[in-house]
């Protein structure tokens, strides 16, 4: 069991005039009206530190608190290999399952959690970027505020060179080829809205290089190159281009959602199951200058010829 946590939201203009209940049912579709009713009901969800009906119409500015109790997180790998490790940044190699960050079930199952247990310190390490849950390879670090602002400005300026490791379904694919197709926020029921292919969406471009081919196992190997770095960028461009990725339960031909079948579970962003890897990073060093190349070997599965 983790610790619980507190979840805080403030009321902006949106939210103002809005019941208590509105306010967390349309905002929080993870959970139905019921469950919200029946923590509002006990006490769990606070204005400004009071507990208030489920009618409550909210004001612009006051604090909301929900107060989620402890639970047992799925199981996840915390286990990970140090790739760089110096005074101003440290790189790890995430394995699949772990997510990242904190975010719906797992809350001290993260690699976040992971890499500040074993490296501690005045500062706490603060990840440059994320991967998908599924994915696994290069994540990172900055050890302290210089580190983190001088990189976070380069990925932010696209100068850090980030190439994965993909399966996809399909075979017949040219050599290379390179995908531009805006990624933005869709419409989705279980979630509200995901990431996916979208016409008003920000521009992103996927450069993609063939690898080798199994014709008997109709799928490809290819390495990506991400110029921008939307959320689930590769699974949805290799899926917009026609190649979902080998095993991926969300991204369906287009770069859109599967349908939803009645009577299953719908998939979500952060299932597992498909083949993909961060494999290489290069970059300026925040202190020295110097260029950094920190690369990881991709599991078996995605080597040619495994």
């Amino acid at each position: 069991m983790n610790q619980g946590y507190r979840y805080i939201d403030t009321v902006d203009t949106d939210g103002e005039g809005e019941t208590l209940l509105a306010f967390y049912t349309s905002r929080y579709t993870h959970s139905s009206e019921g469950e919200w009713r029946g923590r509002i009901e006990a006490g769990r969800v606070l204005v400004d530190g009071e507990r208030v009906t489920i009618d409550e119409k909210l004001v612009r500015g006051q604090r909301l608190t929900y107060e989620r109790e402890a639970w047992k997180e799925p199981d996840a790998p915390r286990t990970f290999d140090v790739l760089y490790e110096d005074e101003q940044i440290i790189a790890v190699d995430k394995p699949s399952g772990l997510p990242v960050l904190p975010g719906g079930h797992h809350l001290e199952n993260t690699l976040l959690s992971a890499v500040r247990e074993r490296f501690g310190g005045r500062v706490p390490p603060s990840p440059l970027h994320r991967l998908g849950r599924g994915t696994s390879g290069i994540v990172l670090f900055a050890r302290n505020e210089p580190a983190l602002r001088s990189l976070s400005e380069a990925f932010q300026q696209r100068s850090i060179t980030k190439i994965y490791r993909a399966l996809v379904q399909g075979t017949g694919l040219p050599e290379t080829f390179t995908v531009d197709d805006p990624i933005g926020p869709v419409p989705y029921p279980p979630t509200g809205e995901l990431f996916a292919v979208a016409e008003d969406g920000k521009p992103s471009t996927s450069e993609c290089t063939v690898l080798s081919a199994d014709l008997d196992e109709d799928e490809t190997l290819i390495d990506v190159r991400l110029i921008t770095g939307r959320s689930h960028q590769i699974r949805i461009h290799t899926a917009a281009a026609g190649h979902p990725l080998v095993g991926d339960p969300l991204y369906a031909v287009g770069g859109g959602p599967k349908p939803l079948v009645d009577g299953t579970r719908p998939p979500l962003p952060g299932d597992t199951g498909y083949f993909l890897h961060a494999r290489l990073l290069k970059f300026t060093h925040p202190t020295s200058s110097e260029k950094v190349t920190v690369e990881s070997t991709p599991p078996r599965r995605l080597q040619p010829h495994y």
